[in-house]
């Protein structure tokens, strides 16, 4: 098997191109991956159907506000594409939005009066984005509340200072003239005291106590729970946790599926395969060589990684998360896994018979494999249950509880028995696939 593995070694090094391609290669596709997942999470396009025809600026409870300005600013989380009524729908039934906020009409005139509740009209459509997009409006419409609360509490204020204090109002275009509590108590000391009269200047003195009080709980309710953020320096998402394991585990997955499927048939294309199973050494052996020389290559390539991670965020002053102390720990799920795929890249050379035709089918079943695991449980559950039965998602949970859970220890266990397991029934698999091969 030691011989095998330095023959593997041997040719590598005499293909420099070759193996740098090798290792290029899976590089490259998880930076695409990373490109793709981080596009994905990207800002989604929703339509905002003005139908109002909202002014630059709308007076609310004595102050002014540029509500487009706002609606712009507070939705962050969306890209806003101002369309008519008709193209709105049209572009959400082909899918070009995902969503579309219409402003109906009199918004504007239910927002001034300060005592009607307007409403934003969201229609979404049925794709995965639908529940996200329904919490980012969600957000909108919190956010601009934040913003005209202030408003809404002063023009809540006004009439209670008007119960209290007594005048002149408007409300919903009719004029009223209010008595107040002031001027009512001042009717009452000009009348002969009695028990009536008693009874009222009583109602009037908690009254004024009551709604002296008013403020305070307006701005209470309209605050019930305060959020303080202070700003720290952490990691951005392209050095995030999940970005590292994922980028390890496409570079393992790649590299070590491909290399295991080329070195097993090619010992078809030499024919060596024959001359080594009459006595040299055992099929099982050679496939075990495979395995061998698939995850000491993926070892090297996932150490690269992960120092280069560790480097990265040192010189990125960011506390926190450097692999140094879980390097170990990592490092034993990588070759476990990249045993695992070398088992099944075994499989394939071996069914594929020649080192060409393996490579091709090492690359047409690594990508749906590493985007299989990509696809989360609550998207699509049948794509996570495949997912589970091949080693790459396995890779991916093991490094990411390796390098940055409290306690790692439960899910490194149970993800390597996975990969433990798998890389033995596809081991089992691919030494029955050399049978063929020798044949």
């Amino acid at each position: 098997m030691l011989l095998l593995f330095r023959k593997d070694v041997r040719i590598l090094r005499r293909s420099p191109a070759l193996l740098g391609a090798l290792l290029a290669y899976p590089v490259v596709i998880a930076v695409l991956v990373g490109l793709v997942a981080g596009y994905a999470s990207s800002k989604p396009r929703v339509a905002f159907v003005d139908r109002d025809h909202i002014p630059p600026v709308v007076k609310v409870g004595g102050r002014t506000f540029h509500v487009q300005r706002i609606i712009d600013r507070v939705a962050s989380n969306v890209t806003l594409v101002r369309l008519g009524p008709a193209e709105a729908r049209r572009q959400l039934s082909s899918g070009k939005v995902v969503a579309t906020i219409t402003v109906p009409p009199g918004f504007v005139s239910k927002l001034a009066s300060t005592v009607q509740t307007p409403s934003l009209v969201l229609r979404t459509g049925s794709g995965g984005l639908t529940p996200v997009v329904t919490e980012q409006a969600q957000a909108l419409v919190y956010q601009l509340n934040r913003k005209l609360q202030d408003a809404f509490v002063r023009a809540d204020l006004r009439y209670v200072r008007l119960i209290e204090n007594g005048g002149s109002a408007t409300l919903l275009g009719n004029h009223y003239d209010v008595l107040g509590l002031d001027r009512m108590r001042a009717l009452l000391d000009s009348l002969p005291p009695s028990q009536r009269v008693a009874k009222m200047k009583q109602f009037v003195a908690f009254a004024r106590f009551a709604l002296g009080e008013t403020g305070s709980a307006l701005r209470a309710t309209a605050n019930p729970i305060g959020l303080e953020h202070p700003v720290t320096k952490g990691r951005s998402w392209v050095l995030s946790a999940q970005v590292q394991a994922y980028g390890i585990a496409v570079t393992v997955t790649f590299l070590a599926l491909l290399l295991a499927a080329g070195a097993a048939a090619a010992e078809k294309d030499e024919g060596t395969i024959g001359r080594l199973g009459r006595g040299l050494v055992s099929l099982g052996q050679i496939v075990w060589a495979k395995v061998a020389l698939a995850a000491a290559a993926g070892l090297a390539l996932g150490a690269t990684i992960a120092v280069v991670f560790g480097l990265v965020v040192e010189a990125g002053g960011v506390t926190g998360g450097e692999p140094w102390p879980r390097l170990p720990l990592l490092l034993a799920g990588v070759l476990l896994a990249a045993g695992a795929v070398g088992a099944g890249g075994v499989l394939l050379g071996a069914l594929s018979r020649e080192a060409r035709t393996a490579s091709l089918i090492a690359v047409l079943v690594v990508l749906p494999v590493v985007f299989l695991g990509l696809v989360p449980k609550a998207v699509a559950a049948p794509a996570a249950w495949i997912s589970d039965a091949l080693p790459f998602v396995h890779a991916v949970r093991f490094f990411g509880s390796a390098l940055y859970d409290t306690s790692p220890w439960r899910t490194v266990g149970i993800e390597a028995a996975w990969l433990a397991g798998i890389g033995l029934v596809l081991g089992g698999l691919a030494r029955a696939g050399m049978k063929r091969l020798a044949a």
